[in-house]
């Protein structure tokens, strides 16, 4: 009996031993992943390429239910919390491992930022390195910008589909609406498209964005965005683009 409670405990110390060294590990591929990526370009000059392009909003030219669109499908505590969800994260973690393969992220909407501004492109892999500098991007992010700015950046980065990037052209391509003005079903609509726009996009998969849609109006419900009114009148409106 002692003999198993001391291999048991050696066990246990070996494994700890084990994390503890891939974590450290894991940690510094991802600083250096980071530092070399924020040295070649820093975050401010990331963030700027941005700044005239023809689909970028500001936070007040976001219509409010999409807001809360996307905060409720993609970070339910964006404004509540700093840095990792870690919630969300053991969340999918377990999801994941239940399912047997990747089905729920964990990512709050400062790692999909960063994960934009440099682990996106033509050439560009990203593995668990990549994955960890986008949370010392993220830490970054949340120094230098208000949590309504990465929210209006966040929009105006995603490409939509159908030829569209950012909210602003999203918005008048598919509604023919600016983006301040969209209804509640429209603002969930577009909140989903950027989660895989080439499966999402209206010309080509409505039927696939139709059930994304749905799955946003649910979460907006069940987080208290709408009321249960909203949410039926909302589940009868034409999703189909103007154009």
């Amino acid at each position: 009996m002692k003999f198993m409670r001391r291999l048991i405990r050696n066990l246990v110390i070996l494994l700890l031993a084990v994390i503890i060294i891939a974590g450290s590990a894991l940690a510094y591929t991802g600083y250096r992943c980071y530092w070399n990526a924020v040295t070649a370009v820093s975050i401010p000059e990331a963030v700027a390429a941005y700044a005239d392009l023809p689909g970028t909003v500001t936070y007040e030219q976001m219509d409010e239910d999409f807001v809360n669109a996307v905060v409720a499908v993609e970070d339910k505590r964006y404004f509540t919390r700093e840095g990792i969800d870690w919630i969300a994260m053991c969340r999918a973690v377990l999801n994941n491992l239940l399912a047997g393969r990747p089905v729920e992220g964990g990512s709050t909407i400062p790692q999909q930022i960063a994960k934009n501004l440099y682990f996106i492109g033509v050439g560009k892999t990203r593995g668990l390195p990549e994955k960890t500098a986008e949370i010392y991007i993220m830490h970054d992010l949340e120094d230098l910008y208000s949590k309504e700015e990465l929210l209006a950046l966040y929009a105006s980065m995603n490409y939509y589909g159908d030829g569209y990037w950012g909210l602003a052209e999203a918005s008048m391509g598919y509604y023919g609406v600016p983006s301040d003005d969209l209804t509640i079903a429209q603002a969930a609509m577009l909140a989903g498209i950027p989660n895989a726009p080439s499966a999402y996009q209206l010309s080509t998969g409505y039927d696939l964005a139709e059930s994304r849609w749905k799955r946003v109006l649910r979460d907006m419900l069940e987080n208290h965005y709408i009321t249960q009114k909203e949410y039926e009148l909302a589940r009868q409106e034409d999703m189909h683009p103007v154009h």
